[in-house]
Formats: structure tokens, C-alpha cells, sequence
């Protein structure tokens, strides 16, 4: 069997695969009283839809969101919210010569010895086409995050291969980050990040790269100091979405190079509210929010699927050679930022509504 469902109070459930009629999903534990913006919720879907930019695959696929129930003359009911986006323009016959071939760092392999059977069409449910659902909870949970707490979500590109933003968060413009094709504040350095994706479309490979994510407005107090600790769950969720290799907040793998006493974060007064003086914690302390902005990264690889020839086993474990057609990310990093968002708003959301 397969677990499809994430998260404690605010749970979303997910279905469907690349090839299949639809994608959806289920989202139970939503707050009422919610107004629903169905023009927002369409708006983040069109931020992750293929087909957007010549950066991404041409998959044309409108992503229009079906909602199901658990709305009421546009506000949220406290029932189960239920959703589709139908699947129209999947090439199945794109993957007819991988039916019976894993693809290097894919999840055929895998998934075959874990359930003895896949589908091979565009990699079936371990497709990042499912990532769909994952916009419309995290949408729905964004609705939330703002009507209750006042909390906001913004994600960016910070670094494409070895082309990186090299100024912190705090010196950018994030309303500038849908500015360009691919989503980075910055766009003396987004036209860098252009240039080399297209290079490495040219020569039918990928790239990878960073996501940098920030929360405002959280306040203090969310988050477990043991096994469910804020940033834990942060990191889980993450990890959960296609491609991504690693996760880190706050400082991160940087500060292992500083002492204590560089590293730490003083509280001060101010104007009679305790907070810190610097935010090297990400926000995030001894697993509880502390009222600071909360920021983390998430690594990704370059897509697996390459438009050039590459050799692997049949599932016979004869010596082949694998050479995919149809159509594909050159780098997944514009159209991967709304997920990072949208996870961590669902993240957050579950856990503000534990706390």
C-alpha cells in the first residue's frame, strides 16, 4: 500500500498520476469562515503549470482547479474540501520504449521492486505532475495562514547551477520574483540563470539549484521541542517534493565554521517586545517558533530525465540503452517554487492549528 496523505489537524490527501484522467486531492481540517479566492488558488496552479516559458516542458496544460464541496457561498465550511484538475494534454505514447527500461535516478526501479508493478507513462505517480494537489492545499492553506494569523509565504531562485543571488533575502525585492521566467528577485542574476538553462536545453541535459523560502508574520510559540519539531516537519515536507536533495535553515552548513559565540542570537527589548538582535536560528529555536522571520533553502538535482542516450538494464537485467522522448524540464527550479510555498504553508498551517 502507499500513504498519500500529509499532516496532523490540516491534512491533504492526494491522487492520481501523470497519464491519468485527472489529478486531486482532499483537504480535511480547513478552518471555516475562510474566504475562498478561487481566482488565487487558479493564480498559483498557473505559477507551476507546464508550458508557461520556453525555461519549462511544453506540456500545454491549462491546470484549471475543480472545487467539489466544503465551500459555501465562497467561504470555507469546516467540511472536507475535495478537488480535481483533469489531465488533457499527456503524450502516452512518448514513454511506449521505456514500458519494460528504469531510467537512471528515476523512481522506476524502485518502485517496481517496492510494488511490483508501474506505470511507465511520464513515471506515473511518482511524476512531479502531482505536485498539482499540493498547490491547491498549500493555496488553501496560504487563505488561511493570511485571515488568521497574518502570515505570509514567498519562495524565490537563488542559485542555478553555479550562478547564485549573493545578497541576503532582507536586500531583495521579493515582489520582483514573478518578474522573470525563472522567479528570481534579482534580475541581473536571473538573466545569468536564463541563459545557462537554455544552454543546457540546447544540449538536451539539466541543472539544478536552490529555492530560498521565507515566512513573515508567524508568531512565537508553533512548533514541538522534541520528535515534531517546526523545522523537522519543515525539512520532511521538502524532502517530500521531486527532485529535492537537501534542506536547511537559519544559517545552515555555513555556520559550522563559526563559534558560539559568533553563531548565537541575543535577545534584546524592543519597544517592550523580547526578540533577537540577529537571526542566524532561521527563526526556528530548539524546534519552536520565535517570532522571527522563519527562512530555509531546499537543494534541488538536475531532472533525471536527459534528451540524450544513456545506458541502464531492462527489467531482466539485460544491458540497454535508455533514449526518452517527449517532454521535459531542462531544470525544474521556476516552476518548483510555488511548491516549496505551498508546503510550507501547509506545514504551517497544520502545525499552527496544533499549537
Amino acid at each position: 500500500m502507499m500513504r498519500n496523505t500529509t499532516g496532523h489537524i490540516f491534512t491533504l490527501t492526494t491522487f492520481g498520476e501523470s497519464h491519468g484522467a485527472a489529478i486531486g486531492g482532499v483537504v480535511d481540517g480547513m478552518p471555516s469562515g475562510i474566504d475562498i479566492d478561487l481566482a488565487f488558488i487558479q493564480s498559483e496552479l498557473d505559477r507551476r503549470r507546464p508550458g508557461q516559458s520556453r525555461l519549462t516542458t511544453s506540456r500545454n496544460e491549462s491546470d484549471q482547479v475543480e472545487l467539489l464541496s466544503g465551500v459555501f457561498e465562497g467561504k470555507s465550511t469546516g467540511c472536507p474540501i475535495g478537488f480535481i484538475v483533469r489531465n488533457a494534454d499527456h503524450h502516452s505514447s512518448d514513454y511506449d520504449n521505456l514500458r519494460d527500461l528504469f531510467r537512471p535516478s528515476h523512481a522506476d526501479y524502485t518502485y517496481y521492486k517496492k510494488y511490483g508493478i508501474r506505470d511507465h507513462r511520464g513515471g506515473g505517480r511518482s511524476s512531479a505532475r502531482e505536485t498539482i494537489s499540493r498547490v491547491v492545499g498549500g493555496a488553501l492553506a496560504k487563505l488561511a495562514l493570511r485571515s488568521l494569523w497574518g502570515i505570509e509565504i514567498k519562495a524565490y531562485t537563488s542559485q542555478v547551477g553555479n550562478i547564485c543571488v549573493d545578497k541576503s533575502y532582507k536586500d531583495l525585492d521579493l515582489s520582483k520574483t514573478e518578474s522573470n521566467a525563472v522567479r528570481c528577485p534579482d534580475d541581473s542574476v536571473a538573466k545569468q540563470m536564463e541563459d545557462l538553462i537554455m544552454e543546457v536545453k540546447k544540449d538536451g541535459d539539466t541543472i539544478g539549484g536552490v529555492i530560498t523560502c521565507v515566512i513573515t508574520g508567524c508568531p512565537a510559540g508553533v512548533g514541538e521541542p522534541a520528535f515534531d519539531k517546526l523545522h523537522a516537519a519543515l525539512g520532511a515536507s521538502m524532502l517530500s517534493i521531486n527532485a529535492v536533495k537537501g534542506f536547511e535553515y537559519g544559517c545552515g552548513f555555513a555556520g559550522v565554521t563559526q563559534r558560539g559565540s559568533e553563531q548565537n542570537d541575543l535577545f534584546v527589548n524592543a519597544d517592550g517586545n523580547i526578540r533577537t538582535a540577529s537571526n542566524r536560528s532561521g527563526g526556528i529555536q530548539g524546534g519552536i517558533s520565535n517570532g522571527e522571520d522563519i527562512y530555509f533553502r531546499v537543494a534541488f538535482k538536475p531532472v533525471a530525465t536527459l534528451l540524450q542516450p544513456q545506458p541502464t538494464v531492462d527489467v531482466h537485467g539485460n544491458a540497454t540503452v535508455v533514449n526518452p522522448k517527449g517532454r521535459h524540464d531542462p531544470c525544474v527550479l521556476p516552476r518548483a517554487v510555488p511548491v516549496v510555498e505551498a508546503m510550507a504553508a501547509i506545514t504551517l498551517l497544520d502545525y499552527c492549528l496544533i499549537s
